[in-house]
Protein backbone atom coordinates (compact mmCIF):
# COMPACT_ATOMS: atom_id res chain seq x y z
CA UNK A 1 0.00 0.00 0.00
CA UNK A 2 2.85 2.39 0.86
CA UNK A 3 4.46 1.85 -2.54
CA UNK A 4 1.13 2.38 -4.30
CA UNK A 5 0.50 5.57 -2.34
CA UNK A 6 3.99 6.82 -3.19
CA UNK A 7 3.43 6.03 -6.88
CA UNK A 8 0.07 7.85 -6.87
CA UNK A 9 1.59 10.87 -5.13
CA UNK A 10 4.34 11.00 -7.76
CA UNK A 11 1.89 10.71 -10.66
CA UNK A 12 -0.32 13.44 -9.25
CA UNK A 13 2.76 15.67 -9.06
CA UNK A 14 3.42 14.86 -12.72
CA UNK A 15 -0.18 15.69 -13.63
CA UNK A 16 -0.18 18.85 -11.55
CA UNK A 17 3.09 20.07 -13.04
CA UNK A 18 2.19 19.31 -16.62
CA UNK A 19 -1.58 19.81 -16.78
CA UNK A 20 -1.90 23.21 -15.07
CA UNK A 21 0.23 26.38 -15.17
CA UNK A 22 3.34 26.02 -13.02
CA UNK A 23 2.67 27.91 -9.75
CA UNK A 24 5.83 29.24 -8.18
CA UNK A 25 4.96 28.83 -4.54
CA UNK A 26 8.54 28.48 -3.37
CA UNK A 27 9.59 32.13 -3.44
CA UNK A 28 9.02 34.39 -0.46
CA UNK A 29 6.12 36.82 -0.95
CA UNK A 30 7.06 40.23 0.45
CA UNK A 31 4.84 42.43 2.60
CA UNK A 32 4.16 45.02 -0.10
CA UNK A 33 2.18 47.30 2.17
CA UNK A 34 4.95 47.62 4.76
CA UNK A 35 7.55 49.50 2.74
CA UNK A 36 8.79 52.89 3.83
CA UNK A 37 9.08 55.73 1.35
CA UNK A 38 12.83 56.15 1.99
CA UNK A 39 13.93 52.53 2.34
CA UNK A 40 12.94 49.58 0.17
CA UNK A 41 14.33 46.64 2.13
CA UNK A 42 17.28 45.26 4.05
CA UNK A 43 19.42 42.50 2.52
CA UNK A 44 22.93 41.22 3.13
CA UNK A 45 23.23 43.44 6.24
CA UNK A 46 22.67 46.65 4.29
CA UNK A 47 19.73 48.88 3.53
CA UNK A 48 18.45 48.97 -0.05
CA UNK A 49 17.31 52.53 -0.69
CA UNK A 50 14.13 53.35 -2.58
CA UNK A 51 16.29 55.16 -5.15
CA UNK A 52 18.28 51.97 -5.85
CA UNK A 53 15.05 49.96 -6.04
CA UNK A 54 13.54 52.42 -8.53
CA UNK A 55 16.64 52.14 -10.73
CA UNK A 56 16.31 48.33 -10.73
CA UNK A 57 12.58 48.62 -11.50
CA UNK A 58 13.56 50.50 -14.65
CA UNK A 59 15.72 47.52 -15.55
CA UNK A 60 12.55 45.39 -15.43
CA UNK A 61 10.94 47.70 -18.01
CA UNK A 62 14.09 47.49 -20.11
CA UNK A 63 14.19 43.67 -19.97
CA UNK A 64 10.55 43.53 -21.08
CA UNK A 65 11.22 45.97 -23.94
CA UNK A 66 14.20 43.86 -25.06
CA UNK A 67 12.07 40.69 -25.18
CA UNK A 68 13.93 38.89 -22.36
CA UNK A 69 10.75 37.00 -21.45
CA UNK A 70 12.28 33.89 -19.85
CA UNK A 71 14.61 36.03 -17.72
CA UNK A 72 11.72 38.24 -16.55
CA UNK A 73 9.37 35.30 -15.88
CA UNK A 74 12.01 33.58 -13.76
CA UNK A 75 12.75 36.63 -11.62
CA UNK A 76 9.10 37.62 -11.17
CA UNK A 77 7.72 34.14 -10.46
CA UNK A 78 4.97 34.09 -7.85
CA UNK A 79 4.28 37.82 -7.98
CA UNK A 80 0.81 37.57 -9.55
CA UNK A 81 -0.52 40.17 -11.98
CA UNK A 82 -0.15 43.34 -9.90
CA UNK A 83 2.62 45.38 -11.54
CA UNK A 84 3.92 46.75 -8.23
CA UNK A 85 4.31 43.22 -6.89
CA UNK A 86 6.01 42.11 -10.12
CA UNK A 87 8.53 44.96 -9.75
CA UNK A 88 9.23 44.13 -6.09
CA UNK A 89 9.83 40.46 -6.86
CA UNK A 90 12.12 41.35 -9.77
CA UNK A 91 14.20 43.73 -7.63
CA UNK A 92 14.62 41.25 -4.77
CA UNK A 93 15.55 38.34 -7.02
CA UNK A 94 17.91 40.43 -9.14
CA UNK A 95 19.77 41.48 -5.98
CA UNK A 96 19.98 37.82 -4.93
CA UNK A 97 21.14 36.77 -8.40
CA UNK A 98 23.91 39.37 -8.52
CA UNK A 99 25.12 38.50 -5.03
CA UNK A 100 25.20 34.75 -5.77
CA UNK A 101 26.86 35.25 -9.17
CA UNK A 102 29.63 37.20 -7.43
CA UNK A 103 29.97 34.57 -4.73
CA UNK A 104 30.27 31.82 -7.36
CA UNK A 105 32.74 33.84 -9.42
CA UNK A 106 30.56 33.97 -12.55
CA UNK A 107 31.94 36.56 -14.99
CA UNK A 108 30.63 36.28 -18.59
CA UNK A 109 33.17 37.71 -21.03
CA UNK A 110 32.53 40.49 -23.54
CA UNK A 111 32.14 38.15 -26.52
CA UNK A 112 29.44 36.08 -24.77
CA UNK A 113 27.55 39.25 -23.90
CA UNK A 114 27.82 40.59 -27.44
CA UNK A 115 26.48 37.32 -28.89
CA UNK A 116 23.40 37.43 -26.65
CA UNK A 117 22.78 41.13 -27.37
CA UNK A 118 22.76 40.35 -31.10
CA UNK A 119 20.09 37.67 -30.50
CA UNK A 120 17.71 39.83 -28.43
CA UNK A 121 14.19 39.87 -29.99
CA UNK A 122 14.02 43.69 -29.97
CA UNK A 123 16.92 43.89 -32.45
CA UNK A 124 15.78 41.24 -34.95
CA UNK A 125 14.52 41.62 -38.51
CA UNK A 126 13.93 38.96 -41.16
CA UNK A 127 17.66 38.69 -41.83
CA UNK A 128 18.67 38.49 -38.16
CA UNK A 129 20.37 41.17 -36.08
CA UNK A 130 19.39 44.63 -37.32
CA UNK A 131 21.89 47.36 -36.45
CA UNK A 132 19.37 50.07 -37.32
CA UNK A 133 16.89 48.69 -34.77
CA UNK A 134 19.64 48.55 -32.18
CA UNK A 135 20.72 52.14 -32.84
CA UNK A 136 17.13 53.42 -32.83
CA UNK A 137 16.47 51.65 -29.51
CA UNK A 138 19.61 53.12 -27.93
CA UNK A 139 18.74 56.63 -29.17
CA UNK A 140 14.99 56.67 -28.50
CA UNK A 141 14.16 53.80 -26.15
CA UNK A 142 16.69 54.14 -23.36
CA UNK A 143 16.40 57.88 -22.68
CA UNK A 144 12.76 57.89 -21.48
CA UNK A 145 13.70 55.17 -18.97
CA UNK A 146 16.71 57.10 -17.71
CA UNK A 147 19.05 54.33 -18.86
CA UNK A 148 22.03 53.93 -21.18
CA UNK A 149 23.54 51.31 -23.48
CA UNK A 150 25.57 49.86 -20.60
CA UNK A 151 22.35 48.76 -18.92
CA UNK A 152 21.56 46.42 -21.83
CA UNK A 153 24.93 44.73 -21.34
CA UNK A 154 24.31 44.61 -17.59
CA UNK A 155 21.02 42.76 -18.04
CA UNK A 156 22.52 40.33 -20.54
CA UNK A 157 25.31 39.61 -18.06
CA UNK A 158 22.66 38.89 -15.42
CA UNK A 159 20.84 36.54 -17.80
CA UNK A 160 24.02 34.62 -18.58
CA UNK A 161 24.74 34.25 -14.85
CA UNK A 162 21.18 33.04 -14.26
CA UNK A 163 21.50 30.44 -17.03
CA UNK A 164 24.80 29.19 -15.59
CA UNK A 165 23.33 28.85 -12.09
CA UNK A 166 20.37 26.92 -13.53
CA UNK A 167 22.81 24.64 -15.39
CA UNK A 168 24.83 23.97 -12.23
CA UNK A 169 21.71 23.17 -10.21
CA UNK A 170 20.37 20.85 -12.95
CA UNK A 171 23.45 18.61 -12.82
CA UNK A 172 22.44 15.13 -11.74
CA UNK A 173 18.67 15.57 -12.20
CA UNK A 174 17.31 12.75 -14.35
CA UNK A 175 14.17 10.70 -15.04
CA UNK A 176 14.20 6.96 -15.68
CA UNK A 177 12.70 5.48 -18.84
CA UNK A 178 10.27 3.46 -16.72
CA UNK A 179 8.92 6.60 -15.06
CA UNK A 180 8.44 8.31 -18.40
CA UNK A 181 6.76 5.29 -20.05
CA UNK A 182 4.35 4.57 -17.20
CA UNK A 183 3.29 8.15 -16.61
CA UNK A 184 3.07 8.95 -20.34
CA UNK A 185 0.69 6.05 -20.96
CA UNK A 186 -1.55 6.91 -18.04
CA UNK A 187 -1.45 10.60 -18.94
CA UNK A 188 -2.47 10.04 -22.58
CA UNK A 189 -5.01 7.19 -22.23
CA UNK A 190 -8.39 8.32 -23.58
CA UNK A 191 -10.97 8.33 -20.78
CA UNK A 192 -14.75 8.12 -21.19
CA UNK A 193 -16.30 9.54 -18.03
CA UNK A 194 -19.75 10.38 -16.70
CA UNK A 195 -20.32 12.62 -13.69
CA UNK A 196 -23.24 12.76 -11.29
CA UNK A 197 -23.54 16.28 -9.96
CA UNK A 198 -24.74 17.52 -6.58
CA UNK A 199 -25.79 21.13 -5.96
CA UNK A 200 -25.66 22.51 -2.42
CA UNK A 201 -28.61 24.81 -3.19
CA UNK A 202 -30.78 21.67 -3.44
CA UNK A 203 -30.01 20.86 0.21
CA UNK A 204 -30.66 24.22 1.94
CA UNK A 205 -34.45 24.30 1.61
CA UNK A 206 -35.08 22.63 4.99
CA UNK A 207 -32.14 24.17 6.87
CA UNK A 208 -33.28 26.39 9.73
CA UNK A 209 -30.93 28.86 11.43
CA UNK A 210 -32.26 30.11 14.79
CA UNK A 211 -31.18 33.07 16.90
CA UNK A 212 -29.04 30.84 19.15
CA UNK A 213 -27.08 29.64 16.11
CA UNK A 214 -26.57 33.24 14.98
CA UNK A 215 -25.33 34.33 18.43
CA UNK A 216 -22.87 31.43 18.67
CA UNK A 217 -21.46 32.20 15.24
CA UNK A 218 -21.27 35.91 16.07
CA UNK A 219 -19.40 35.25 19.33
CA UNK A 220 -16.89 32.98 17.56
CA UNK A 221 -16.28 35.32 14.59
CA UNK A 222 -16.80 38.74 16.18
CA UNK A 223 -13.36 40.06 15.17
CA UNK A 224 -14.01 39.17 11.51
CA UNK A 225 -17.49 40.67 11.27
CA UNK A 226 -16.75 44.28 10.40
CA UNK A 227 -17.84 46.94 7.98
CA UNK A 228 -15.44 47.60 5.10
CA UNK A 229 -12.97 50.45 5.46
CA UNK A 230 -13.76 53.28 3.06
CA UNK A 231 -11.51 55.85 1.42
CA UNK A 232 -12.00 59.15 -0.37
CA UNK A 233 -9.33 60.76 -2.55
CA UNK A 234 -8.68 63.70 -4.79
CA UNK A 235 -6.56 63.11 -7.87
CA UNK A 236 -4.97 64.76 -10.86
CA UNK A 237 -4.71 62.97 -14.18
CA UNK A 238 -1.89 63.95 -16.53
CA UNK A 239 -2.92 62.22 -19.74
CA UNK A 240 -2.28 62.21 -23.45
CA UNK A 241 -4.67 64.22 -25.59
CA UNK A 242 -7.06 62.34 -27.87
CA UNK A 243 -4.75 63.10 -30.80
CA UNK A 244 -1.66 61.90 -28.90
CA UNK A 245 -3.38 58.63 -27.96
CA UNK A 246 -3.37 57.68 -31.65
CA UNK A 247 0.42 58.14 -31.94
CA UNK A 248 2.86 55.24 -31.88
CA UNK A 249 6.60 54.72 -31.54
CA UNK A 250 8.91 57.61 -30.78
CA UNK A 251 6.21 60.30 -30.85
CA UNK A 252 4.07 58.50 -28.26
CA UNK A 253 7.12 57.85 -26.06
CA UNK A 254 8.06 61.52 -26.19
CA UNK A 255 4.51 62.52 -25.17
CA UNK A 256 4.55 60.13 -22.22
CA UNK A 257 8.03 61.30 -21.22
CA UNK A 258 6.83 64.91 -21.04
CA UNK A 259 3.91 63.83 -18.85
CA UNK A 260 6.29 61.78 -16.68
CA UNK A 261 8.56 64.80 -16.17
CA UNK A 262 5.59 67.00 -15.22
CA UNK A 263 4.20 64.35 -12.84
CA UNK A 264 7.63 64.03 -11.19
CA UNK A 265 7.93 67.80 -10.78
CA UNK A 266 4.46 67.91 -9.20
CA UNK A 267 5.19 65.11 -6.70
CA UNK A 268 8.55 66.68 -5.85
CA UNK A 269 6.71 69.90 -5.00
CA UNK A 270 4.45 67.92 -2.66
CA UNK A 271 7.53 66.66 -0.77
CA UNK A 272 8.65 70.17 0.14
CA UNK A 273 8.22 71.24 3.75
CA UNK A 274 4.75 72.63 4.39
CA UNK A 275 3.55 71.63 0.91
CA UNK A 276 -0.21 71.67 0.35
CA UNK A 277 -1.94 69.58 -2.32
CA UNK A 278 -4.43 72.30 -3.26
CA UNK A 279 -1.70 74.95 -3.56
CA UNK A 280 0.48 72.63 -5.64
CA UNK A 281 -2.45 71.97 -7.98
CA UNK A 282 -2.97 75.70 -8.44
CA UNK A 283 0.77 76.32 -8.94
CA UNK A 284 0.99 73.72 -11.71
CA UNK A 285 -2.39 74.77 -13.15
CA UNK A 286 -3.82 71.28 -12.95
CA UNK A 287 -7.45 70.23 -12.67
CA UNK A 288 -8.36 68.14 -9.66
CA UNK A 289 -11.19 65.64 -9.31
CA UNK A 290 -12.62 63.95 -6.24
CA UNK A 291 -14.11 60.53 -5.65
CA UNK A 292 -16.95 59.51 -3.41
CA UNK A 293 -16.30 57.02 -0.60
CA UNK A 294 -15.25 53.60 -1.88
CA UNK A 295 -13.97 50.28 -0.57
CA UNK A 296 -10.99 48.19 -1.63
CA UNK A 297 -13.34 45.65 -3.21
CA UNK A 298 -15.36 48.27 -5.11
CA UNK A 299 -13.19 51.25 -6.19
CA UNK A 300 -14.77 54.53 -7.26
CA UNK A 301 -15.77 54.42 -10.98
CA UNK A 302 -13.30 57.21 -11.72
CA UNK A 303 -10.43 54.93 -10.59
CA UNK A 304 -11.49 51.87 -12.57
CA UNK A 305 -9.31 52.80 -15.56
CA UNK A 306 -6.54 50.77 -13.89
CA UNK A 307 -6.71 48.31 -10.97
CA UNK A 308 -3.53 49.69 -9.39
CA UNK A 309 -5.24 53.04 -8.65
CA UNK A 310 -7.63 51.53 -6.11
CA UNK A 311 -4.78 49.54 -4.55
CA UNK A 312 -2.63 52.70 -4.30
CA UNK A 313 -5.45 54.60 -2.57
CA UNK A 314 -5.47 52.08 0.28
CA UNK A 315 -1.71 52.43 0.77
CA UNK A 316 -2.02 56.14 1.59
CA UNK A 317 -2.08 57.35 5.18
CA UNK A 318 -2.68 60.60 7.03
CA UNK A 319 1.11 60.83 7.50
CA UNK A 320 1.79 60.20 3.79
CA UNK A 321 -1.38 61.28 1.98
CA UNK A 322 0.11 61.71 -1.51
CA UNK A 323 0.97 58.92 -3.94
CA UNK A 324 3.89 58.71 -6.31
CA UNK A 325 3.00 59.11 -10.00
CA UNK A 326 1.03 56.02 -11.07
CA UNK A 327 1.45 55.20 -14.74
CA UNK A 328 -1.60 53.98 -16.66
CA UNK A 329 -1.96 53.29 -20.39
CA UNK A 330 -2.24 56.92 -21.48
CA UNK A 331 -0.65 58.94 -18.71
CA UNK A 332 -0.18 59.34 -14.97
CA UNK A 333 -2.34 59.74 -11.85
CA UNK A 334 -1.35 61.32 -8.54
CA UNK A 335 -3.70 60.57 -5.63
CA UNK A 336 -4.29 62.61 -2.47
CA UNK A 337 -6.07 61.07 0.52
CA UNK A 338 -8.90 63.26 1.82
CA UNK A 339 -10.79 60.91 4.12
CA UNK A 340 -10.83 57.51 5.85
CA UNK A 341 -13.89 55.83 7.33
CA UNK A 342 -12.41 53.13 9.53
CA UNK A 343 -13.89 49.65 9.61
CA UNK A 344 -15.99 49.06 12.72
CA UNK A 345 -17.42 45.89 14.31
CA UNK A 346 -20.92 44.93 13.18
CA UNK A 347 -23.65 44.46 15.76
CA UNK A 348 -25.26 41.04 15.89
CA UNK A 349 -28.36 42.42 14.14
CA UNK A 350 -26.29 44.05 11.39
CA UNK A 351 -24.31 40.83 10.89
CA UNK A 352 -27.34 38.51 11.04
CA UNK A 353 -28.10 38.30 7.26
CA UNK A 354 -24.45 37.51 6.52
CA UNK A 355 -24.29 34.94 9.36
CA UNK A 356 -27.52 33.20 8.30
CA UNK A 357 -26.27 32.96 4.72
CA UNK A 358 -22.87 31.59 5.84
CA UNK A 359 -24.45 28.98 8.14
CA UNK A 360 -26.93 27.85 5.50
CA UNK A 361 -24.21 27.44 2.89
CA UNK A 362 -21.93 25.60 5.31
CA UNK A 363 -24.64 23.21 6.47
CA UNK A 364 -25.85 22.62 2.91
CA UNK A 365 -22.32 21.66 1.85
CA UNK A 366 -21.98 19.31 4.82
CA UNK A 367 -25.33 17.67 4.03
CA UNK A 368 -24.42 17.43 0.34
CA UNK A 369 -21.07 15.76 1.18
CA UNK A 370 -22.80 13.26 3.49
CA UNK A 371 -25.43 12.41 0.87
CA UNK A 372 -22.75 12.18 -1.81
CA UNK A 373 -20.65 9.73 0.22
CA UNK A 374 -23.77 7.64 0.97
CA UNK A 375 -24.66 7.56 -2.73
CA UNK A 376 -21.14 6.36 -3.65
CA UNK A 377 -21.43 3.56 -1.09
CA UNK A 378 -24.88 2.63 -2.42
CA UNK A 379 -23.62 2.37 -6.02
CA UNK A 380 -20.54 0.37 -5.05
CA UNK A 381 -22.59 -2.13 -3.05
CA UNK A 382 -25.05 -2.48 -5.94
CA UNK A 383 -22.26 -3.31 -8.41
CA UNK A 384 -20.68 -5.76 -5.93
CA UNK A 385 -23.96 -7.66 -5.79
CA UNK A 386 -23.86 -8.06 -9.58
CA UNK A 387 -26.17 -5.22 -10.52
CA UNK A 388 -25.19 -3.24 -13.60
CA UNK A 389 -23.85 0.20 -12.71
CA UNK A 390 -26.07 1.92 -15.27
CA UNK A 391 -29.16 0.24 -13.79
CA UNK A 392 -28.08 1.17 -10.24
CA UNK A 393 -27.71 4.81 -11.23
CA UNK A 394 -31.08 4.78 -12.98
CA UNK A 395 -32.73 3.15 -9.96
CA UNK A 396 -31.35 5.92 -7.72
CA UNK A 397 -32.99 8.46 -10.04
CA UNK A 398 -29.63 10.14 -10.70
CA UNK A 399 -28.93 11.93 -13.97
CA UNK A 400 -25.37 11.30 -15.14
CA UNK A 401 -23.69 13.85 -17.41
CA UNK A 402 -21.58 12.20 -20.11
CA UNK A 403 -18.38 14.13 -20.92
CA UNK A 404 -16.55 14.15 -24.26
CA UNK A 405 -13.61 11.69 -24.09
CA UNK A 406 -10.41 13.29 -22.74
CA UNK A 407 -6.95 12.40 -21.53
CA UNK A 408 -5.27 13.70 -18.39
CA UNK A 409 -2.74 15.44 -20.64
CA UNK A 410 -5.05 16.90 -23.29
CA UNK A 411 -3.08 19.40 -25.38
CA UNK A 412 -5.19 20.17 -28.43
CA UNK A 413 -8.10 22.59 -28.69
CA UNK A 414 -11.35 20.62 -28.80
CA UNK A 415 -12.81 20.91 -32.27
CA UNK A 416 -16.33 20.54 -33.47
CA UNK A 417 -17.18 20.08 -37.14
CA UNK A 418 -13.71 21.19 -38.10
CA UNK A 419 -13.94 24.48 -36.20
CA UNK A 420 -12.26 25.47 -32.95
CA UNK A 421 -14.84 25.92 -30.21
CA UNK A 422 -12.51 27.75 -27.86
CA UNK A 423 -13.87 31.24 -27.35
CA UNK A 424 -11.71 34.35 -27.24
CA UNK A 425 -7.97 34.85 -27.29
CA UNK A 426 -5.58 32.47 -25.61
CA UNK A 427 -4.83 33.78 -22.12
CA UNK A 428 -1.27 34.64 -21.20
CA UNK A 429 0.92 32.37 -19.07
CA UNK A 430 -0.99 29.20 -20.01
CA UNK A 431 1.22 26.21 -20.62
CA UNK A 432 0.59 24.11 -23.75
CA UNK A 433 -0.18 21.11 -21.57
CA UNK A 434 -3.21 22.87 -20.16
CA UNK A 435 -5.15 22.69 -23.35
CA UNK A 436 -7.92 25.15 -24.01
CA UNK A 437 -11.47 25.02 -22.78
CA UNK A 438 -14.15 24.30 -25.31
CA UNK A 439 -17.91 24.74 -25.24
CA UNK A 440 -18.17 21.06 -24.27
CA UNK A 441 -15.67 21.14 -21.38
CA UNK A 442 -16.98 21.66 -17.83
CA UNK A 443 -15.19 24.36 -15.81
CA UNK A 444 -14.24 21.77 -13.15
CA UNK A 445 -12.57 19.40 -15.64
CA UNK A 446 -9.24 19.56 -13.76
CA UNK A 447 -10.96 18.33 -10.57
CA UNK A 448 -12.74 15.59 -12.52
CA UNK A 449 -9.43 14.43 -14.01
CA UNK A 450 -7.92 14.20 -10.55
CA UNK A 451 -10.91 12.24 -9.24
CA UNK A 452 -10.81 9.56 -11.98
CA UNK A 453 -7.05 9.42 -12.65
CA UNK A 454 -6.54 6.06 -10.90
CA UNK A 455 -9.88 4.40 -11.55
CA UNK A 456 -10.33 1.27 -13.63
CA UNK A 457 -13.24 1.01 -16.09
CA UNK A 458 -16.56 0.54 -14.26
CA UNK A 459 -15.28 2.07 -11.01
CA UNK A 460 -16.77 5.02 -9.15
CA UNK A 461 -14.81 7.88 -7.61
CA UNK A 462 -15.29 9.21 -4.10
CA UNK A 463 -17.51 12.26 -3.73
CA UNK A 464 -15.49 15.38 -4.66
CA UNK A 465 -16.46 18.91 -3.58
CA UNK A 466 -16.23 21.52 -6.33
CA UNK A 467 -16.78 25.07 -5.09
CA UNK A 468 -20.19 25.13 -3.40
CA UNK A 469 -21.23 21.99 -5.31
CA UNK A 470 -19.76 18.52 -5.86
CA UNK A 471 -19.69 15.47 -8.11
CA UNK A 472 -19.07 11.73 -8.40
CA UNK A 473 -17.08 10.48 -11.38
CA UNK A 474 -17.70 7.17 -13.16
CA UNK A 475 -14.96 5.84 -15.45
CA UNK A 476 -16.72 3.98 -18.24
CA UNK A 477 -13.80 3.23 -20.52
CA UNK A 478 -10.01 3.72 -20.69
CA UNK A 479 -8.42 3.33 -24.13
CA UNK A 480 -4.70 3.52 -24.94
CA UNK A 481 -3.80 6.48 -27.10
CA UNK A 482 -3.39 5.60 -30.79
CA UNK A 483 -1.73 8.90 -31.63
CA UNK A 484 0.55 8.74 -34.67
CA UNK A 485 2.73 11.40 -33.05
CA UNK A 486 3.14 9.44 -29.80
CA UNK A 487 6.93 9.32 -30.23
CA UNK A 488 7.20 13.08 -30.55
CA UNK A 489 4.74 13.60 -27.70
CA UNK A 490 6.69 11.29 -25.43
CA UNK A 491 9.92 13.15 -26.15
CA UNK A 492 8.18 16.47 -25.42
CA UNK A 493 6.59 14.96 -22.29
CA UNK A 494 9.96 13.79 -20.99
CA UNK A 495 11.55 17.18 -21.69
CA UNK A 496 8.74 19.07 -19.94
CA UNK A 497 8.93 16.76 -16.96
CA UNK A 498 12.70 17.20 -16.72
CA UNK A 499 12.44 20.98 -17.20
CA UNK A 500 9.88 21.28 -14.45
CA UNK A 501 11.90 19.17 -12.02
CA UNK A 502 14.84 21.47 -12.72
CA UNK A 503 12.66 24.54 -12.15
CA UNK A 504 11.50 23.15 -8.81
CA UNK A 505 15.12 22.71 -7.77
CA UNK A 506 15.99 26.24 -8.92
CA UNK A 507 13.12 27.88 -7.02
CA UNK A 508 13.94 25.91 -3.88
CA UNK A 509 17.49 27.27 -4.23
CA UNK A 510 16.18 30.81 -4.76
CA UNK A 511 13.98 30.61 -1.68
CA UNK A 512 16.95 29.39 0.35
CA UNK A 513 19.15 32.21 -0.99
CA UNK A 514 16.49 34.82 -0.11
CA UNK A 515 16.47 33.53 3.44
CA UNK A 516 20.28 33.59 3.55
CA UNK A 517 20.16 37.22 2.39
CA UNK A 518 18.17 38.11 5.51
CA UNK A 519 15.48 39.77 3.40
CA UNK A 520 13.37 42.18 5.46
CA UNK A 521 10.97 44.87 4.34
CA UNK A 522 11.05 47.96 6.53
CA UNK A 523 7.92 48.79 8.49
CA UNK A 524 6.77 52.34 8.15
Amino acid sequence: MKALRKHKDWLMIVIAILAIPFIFYFVQRPDYGAMRSDRFARMYDRNVSMLEAQQMARLLSLAQALGMSEFVQTLTAGAGLNQNQVAVQFIVNLLVLRHEAGRLGLRPDASEIADVVRRLPAFQSESGFDMNKFSDFVRNGLGPMGLGEEHIEQLVRDELCLDEIKRLLATGISISKGEVDENFQRGYDKLSVSVIRFHSADFDKDIVVNDEDVQKYYDAHKTELKTEEKRKVQFVNLGLTEAQKKLTGKERIEGLQQLSDRATDFTQALLEKGADFKQAVEKFQLSVRETGEFTAAAPDPQLKVDAQLGVAAFKLSTQEPNSDPIQVADGFYILHLTGITEARPLTVEEAKPKIVDALKKSRARELMSTKGAEFVQQLREATKSGQLLEAAIQKADAKPEKLPPFSLMDEETTKSQGKETYQGKEPKNVSPSQGKESKNEPPDLAAIKEAVAFLNPGEISDFSPSGNNGFIGVLEKREPSADADAGEKKAAFEKRLLDNKQRVVFFEWLRDRQQAAGLQFSKG
